[in-house]
């Protein structure tokens, strides 16, 4: 889209170490499912904006959004990042060590669930959330965050219009069907103040009450 385009090239310039990651991503035969450059420097500029010093993000990759996200914060920041394969987690430490940042991100591998059930048993907290994992758990990541969030802590959470797929109400398919509950779930809860922002795919933003 034209619109898009304009946007990225104003807004969201890729510096080197972020372009070659969806090459990196076609050779190791890795999806492309990275968030685009707009939700990157959105999410930059919530976390900054937020005053964010952890920031624990479900689902690496290849370390795009991971990037984006330190980049935002202080020397001191911290992000936290649930990655269930360790070829993903692998190439993700390799691109965030390329950009300088091997210092504030830590990259936890296995199973997203157990990983935060033992952070909510020892009472971690955190100021920011990016969920960008497997959709049917969606609802299960955002009950987690929740319990994780520190006062006013803001969760984001991508791809919530799931291409489209949210429209059709005929499509049942477990991806939609959880995201459509998941909408409806950050919209009407009471601990929450939301919206979906309609860049990329749809990327919801919430604020945790105190």
């Amino acid at each position: 889209m034209r619109e898009q385009e304009y946007v990225r090239s104003l807004f969201a310039p890729e510096d080197e170490v972020l372009q070659n990651i969806a090459p990196g991503l076609d050779r190791r035969g890795m999806p492309q499912i990275s968030v685009p450059p707009e939700v990157g420097k959105t999410l930059h500029l919530l976390a900054g904006l937020s005053g964010a010093k952890r920031v624990l993000e479900i689902g690496a990759l290849g370390g795009y959004s991971t990037i984006w996200l330190a980049r935002a914060l202080s020397e001191n920041g911290q992000v936290v990042s649930l990655e269930l394969k360790e070829e993903h987690a692998e190439f993700a430490r390799e691109n965030v060590a390329k950009a300088g940042l091997a210092d504030r991100v830590t990259i936890i591998v296995g199973d997203a669930k157990e990983s935060l059930e033992k952070m909510v048993q020892s009472q971690e907290k955190f100021d920011f959330f990016f969920i960008d994992a497997d959709k049917p758990n969606y609802p299960y990541y955002l009950e987690q965050a929740i319990k994780l969030a520190s006062p006013n802590a803001v969760i984001a959470a991508d791809n919530l219009f799931q291409h489209g797929r949210i429209f059709d109400e005929s499509d049942q398919g477990p991806s939609p069907t959880t995201i459509r509950q998941f909408n409806r779930q950050i919209a009407d809860d009471p601990r929450l103040e939301s919206i979906i922002l309609t860049i990329g795919d749809g990327l919801g933003v919430c604020r945790v009450k105190k």
